[in-house]
C-alpha cells in the first residue's frame, strides 16, 4: 500500500495583538506600536509589537523602559485578552472549513492538516484562500507555511511575513531551508542554540549533517528531535481541535507591585500562587507528582529554579505551598530582593488513580485538608475568586492574588 504524502500548512495571523488592537485604531496605524502590561503593577513587558516597532528594535519579551529607548515615540497599549480570543476563535471556525484536523498552537497559530481533502489537493492554492479569507472576513492577515510536515510548515509561516504563503517541499528544502541558522527550527530555544554552536552547528544544514550520537550526548533527546526536524523526519501528527495532547504541567508566576526583600513576602506570595495551581489542578483532575520554583533577580532580572519529585502526587494546597516554601529556601539566600515569582506542577497524572498508602502519612489531616480546598472551590464558583482566600495570602494589600501569567505545557 502506497502512503499518501501529507499536506501540512501552518497560518499565523499577523503581529496579532497589536493587529486586532488597530482594528479599533485606524489612526495608529504606520506607527510603531506594541500592546504590553501594565506599567504600574510592573507586568511591563512586549507583548507583540507592529513592523514599524520592530524596524526599531523593539522585541517581544523586552521590558517597556528599554523599548522606549529604542524606540522613544512607541505607542504602548494594553492587552484585551477576551477580544483576541474571539477573533481566535473566528480563525479556527474559518479553519474548519479546509479540515477537521487543526491543532491550535497559541491564540494566534494553528497547523492544518488537509491531506486527502477533495475540495483542496493544491496546499498553496488552501493557503491562499485562507490568506483571502482571513483578511475579508476579519481583517487581519496571515502568513502561512506549506510543507510535508509540521517543522518545516511552521518554518514556512515564519520565513515570509507579513501576509505571505512560503512553500517548501521536497525538491527545495535543502536549498531554502538549510542556509538558515538553527534558531529557525521549531522548539530550537536560546540554550539549544548555544549548545549546538559549540559543537560548530550554525545552520540547519550543519544541524542535519551532524553526529546524532554527539548530538543525543550533548543535548539529550532535544537533540535527536532537532536532527529530525532539520532533515525533514517529522511524522507527528496534525491533532483535531478536540483531541488536545495530554497536558504536563501547570504553573503561574507574578511580578508583584513591589520588591520581595523578606521571606514573609514570599510566603504571602508562594500561598497565592499554590492556591491557584492547587484549585486548576483540581479542576483538571490531575495531581502534581513534581513542584519547582522558580524566583528572578531585582538586580539583574535573571531567573533561577529549583524543583524536587514528590513522594506521593498531590493536588491539596497546603501541601503545594509547604513545598515551595521549601524548595524557596534551598534556592534563594537573602538579602538579595527578588522582581518575580513562579511555581510550577509537573508529572501530572489523573486524580483517581489509586494511591499507595504508607504508615507515616496522616491521612485523617490529608483528608480535612481536601475538604477544605473542595469547599473553598465550591465558594469560588459561585460568588468569585475574591470572595474567599487564605489569611496568609492577605498580608499585604500591594501584594498579587490574581495577577498571574499562566503557562501551562
Amino acid at each position: 500500500m502506497i502512503s499518501m504524502e501529507r499536506t501540512i500548512l501552518h497560518s499565523d495571523i499577523n503581529a496579532c495583538y497589536v493587529s486586532i488592537e488597530l482594528l479599533d485604531r485606524p489612526e495608529l496605524r504606520g506607527r510603531p506600536v506594541a500592546v504590553g502590561g501594565d506599567v504600574e503593577a510592573r507586568h511591563g513587558i512586549i507583548l507583540a509589537k507592529s513592523d514599524e516597532a520592530k524596524r526599531c528594535g523593539v522585541k517581544t519579551g523586552m521590558v517597556l523602559w528599554q523599548a522606549r529607548q529604542l524606540c522613544p515615540e512607541l505607542t504602548v497599549l494594553r492587552p484585551h485578552y477576551e477580544k483576541y480570543e474571539r477573533f481566535s476563535r473566528a480563525a479556527r471556525a474559518i479553519y474548519a472549513d479546509f479540515t477537521d484536523r487543526q491543532e491550535p498552537f497559541g491564540l494566534d497559530e494553528s497547523w492544518l492538516d488537509i491531506t486527502g481533502c477533495h475540495t483542496w489537493k493544491d496546499g498553496y492554492l488552501a493557503a491562499q484562500e485562507i490568506r483571502r479569507r482571513i483578511r475579508a472576513e476579519l481583517g487581519l492577515t496571515v502568513s502561512v507555511g506549506v510543507s510535508w510536515n509540521k517543522a518545516f510548515a511552521k518554518l514556512g509561516s515564519d520565513y515570509r511575513k507579513p501576509d505571505a504563503v512560503t512553500v517548501f517541499g521536497r525538491d527545495n528544502f535543502r536549498q531554502r531551508i538549510w542556509p538558515l541558522p538553527v534558531s529557525a527550527l521549531l522548539f530550537a530555544g536560546p540554550a539549544s542554540t548555544r549548545a549546538l554552536a559549540g559543537m560548530g552547528v550554525r545552520t540547519v544544514g550543519q544541524l542535519a549533517q551532524a553526529d546524532p550520537d554527539c548530538l543525543r550526548a550533548r543535548l539529550g533527546k532535544s537533540g535527536l528531535t532537532l536532527y529530525r526536524y532539520a532533515n525533514g523526519w517529522d511524522d507527528s501528527p496534525v491533532r483535531r481541535f478536540d483531541c488536545p495532547p495530554p497536558q504536563k504541567s501547570m504553573g503561574c508566576s507574578t511580578t508583584p507591585p513591589r520588591d520581595l526583600t523578606c521571606e514573609d513576602d514570599v510566603r504571602a506570595v508562594l500561598l497565592a500562587l499554590a492556591e491557584e495551581v492547587g484549585g486548576r489542578l483540581r479542576a483538571g483532575q490531575v495531581k502534581a507528582g513534581l513542584i519547582e520554583v522558580s524566583a528572578r533577580d531585582a538586580d539583574t532580572l535573571d531567573w533561577t529554579s529549583h524543583q524536587a519529585v514528590l513522594e506521593r502526587p498531590t493536588d491539596v494546597t497546603r501541601e503545594l505551598y509547604r513545598t515551595a516554601l521549601a524548595l524557596f529556601r534551598a534556592l534563594h539566600a537573602w538579602p538579595r530582593a527578588l522582581r518575580g515569582i513562579g511555581l510550577r506542577a509537573g508529572r501530572l497524572r489523573p486524580a483517581a488513580e489509586p494511591e499507595q498508602t504508607d504508615l507515616f502519612t496522616d491521612y485523617a489531616r490529608l483528608d480535612g485538608l481536601r475538604r477544605i480546598d473542595a469547599a473553598v472551590d465550591a465558594i469560588r464558583e459561585k460568588y468569585g475568586r475574591e470572595s474567599i482566600r487564605y489569611l496568609g495570602a492577605t498580608r499585604s494589600e500591594d501584594m498579587p492574588r490574581e495577577k498571574c501569567s499562566f503557562a501551562d505545557r
